[in-house]
């Protein structure tokens, strides 16, 4: 299986296959987890100063900030694994 890249916004790239679920932060346990992961060192914030619209859990529980929505970062997930799919590649 070899390394799938997702753009999470300005030019920051995600391994797709680490992502375990992707959410949106205004919920108050999200944003317990968040609190957490920046307490532990585990919080990468890639928004560039902008407005949390999604964050990312990975299987090593690093918590990655982004300021795209989640929807997109899903369907450029989606994308990817589309384009694999028709190039009959797994």
């Amino acid at each position: 299986m070899g390394i799938r890249l997702v753009n999470i916004g300005f030019g920051n790239i995600v391994n797709a296959n680490r992502i375990v679920s992707i959410v949106s932060p205004e919920s108050a346990p999200i944003k317990r987890i968040i609190q957490e992961a920046r307490d532990k060192g585990m919080l990468i914030d890639a928004t560039y100063g902008r407005r949390t619209r999604a964050v990312i859990i990975t299987d090593s529980e690093h918590v990655i900030l982004s300021a795209v929505q989640p929807e997109t970062v899903a369907q450029r997930l989606l994308g990817g694994q589309q384009n694999k799919d028709e190039e009959g590649v797994e």
